[in-house]
């Protein structure tokens, strides 16, 4: 019996969830469209006509990929603090990419030689990175954080990528005890060099160099 050809929105989210399905479980390599098809329990044409071609299958998992995880970090519990609500947006990232490796390398890395996000699918990295924006508005707004908020942002989700593809990679510590304490360590030694000057608890200005004497040894204050 020929299986039915609806060309729905519903068919092209189902293709959509199992190949993100296919791709979890054959990784990058084992990733091909029959096998997404097959999934689906449509045809290839119809995969074809939906998505164009397997590279615009895969800007559509890169897609929704980046909508899974604004979803992520939207519906994650932020404290009324700011400084706390942007290291638990961190942490909500490092969640997502812990749980979806293969998904947040597509997301991330880019592993496709042959993908080409067109408008749409860079408008969903936009709007993680406009999530991450406000929440570190919000801590220069409340002058826990000082410097341009894009820029901030640029520089957090930067080195969250790295400390989650370093931790993905198992380079980053063998026990969960040393992988927290140093992403721990990374996010409070950034936000800590981005606080005011003179903001209590934050960075000390340069020491001031003591006067020697003529013999050399440094005078005592």
């Amino acid at each position: 019996m020929p299986r039915p050809k609806l060309r729905t929105g519903e068919l092209r989210q189902r293709v959509v969830d199992v190949a993100v399905a296919t791709l979890v479980a054959e990784g990058v390599a084992g990733f091909t469209t029959r096998k997404v098809a097959s999934g689906a329990d449509t045809s290839l044409p119809a995969v074809y006509e939906l998505f164009g071609d397997k590279a615009g299958l895969v800007r559509a998992v890169h897609a929704e990929g980046f909508r899974l995880l604004h979803e992520r970090l939207g519906t994650a519990s932020t404290p009324a603090d700011p400084r706390a609500a942007l290291v638990t947006t961190v942490e909500a990232l490092r969640d997502f990419v812990r749980r979806n490796p293969v998904l947040a390398e597509v997301m991330f890395s880019r592993p496709f030689a042959d993908f080409d996000p067109g408008p749409e699918h860079v408008a969903a990295g936009a709007a993680v990175r406009e999530l991450l924006v406000a929440r570190v508005r919000a801590c220069v707004d409340a002058g826990v954080v000082a410097g341009d908020p894009t820029d901030v942002a640029h520089a957090l989700l930067a080195l969250a990528q790295g400390l989650a593809a370093q931790e993905t990679a198992g380079w980053l510590g063998t026990s969960a005890a040393s992988r927290d304490r140093r992403w721990a360590l990374a996010v409070r030694a950034l936000l800590s060099g981005l606080e005011p000057a003179g903001r209590a608890g934050g960075r000390r200005g340069p020491r001031t160099a003591r006067p020697r004497t003529a013999a050399g040894r440094t005078a005592r204050r």
